[in-house]
């Protein structure tokens, strides 16, 4: 199927799932916003981080979020549909996104995924990272918002005339011209270090 700019794929027939796949895009980013600032104000209140750390925990929970978000997108929302299963299960995360881009309830995964991607994360850089977990955690999900706006932001608004309008163009390339390259959306960081960035014509 071809890109539509208009139209909403069926994914269930279950009327009452079909319902829930649908979100509005405030609603993840506020989930993950208000869990990043509770982690750090609790860090803070128990002494697990200090103001030093926190930033630097900070940044490497949002650099390891870039990494994940650009892994995810190349490996798992782009996987080799070559069963039936993979197809559906490409097409229910991923692939409907594709051929109705414009589709701005779909821009995000339903809030009950949200809070349950968000624990899992935590759990298990709990168990990796211990206490550190406050500030990279934090950065992490601030950067899973910030995923989120930056395409919702792409999808549903023209390119700026700044220099944010290099994430829309890079997006678009990916939706309109390459499905193979410029996997990165909130940043083309390891579209770069990764060889998936997309030429450009002078």
């Amino acid at each position: 199927m071809k890109p539509n700019h208009k139209g909403s794929a069926t994914i269930f027939k279950n009327p009452a799932l079909e319902r829930l796949t649908h979100t509005h895009i405030a609603i993840p980013i506020t989930i993950f916003l208000v869990i990043a600032t509770g982690l750090l104000v609790y860090g803070f209140t128990y002494g697990f981080i200090d103001v030093l750390s926190a930033v630097g925990l900070f940044l490497a929970g949002w650099l390891m979020f870039s990494l994940v978000e650009y892994m995810a997108h190349r490996f798992i929302f782009h996987m080799e549909t070559d069963t039936e299963l993979k197809k559906n299960i490409q097409y229910t995360f991923h692939g409907n996104h594709h051929d109705f881009p414009k589709d701005k309830t779909r821009l995000a995964m339903p809030p009950i995924v949200s809070l349950f991607i968000a624990s899992f994360f935590f759990f298990v850089f709990k168990l990796v990272f211990g206490t550190l977990v406050f500030g990279l955690v934090a950065g992490f999900l601030f950067g899973y918002a910030l995923y989120l706006f930056v395409h919702y932001a792409v999808h549903a608004y023209a390119p700026p005339k700044n220099f944010l309008k290099t994430l829309w163009i890079h997006h678009s390339i990916h939706h309109y011209k390459d499905p193979e390259k410029a996997y990165g959306v909130s940043s083309p960081l390891w579209d770069y270090i990764l060889g998936t960035m997309p030429e450009r014509k002078r």
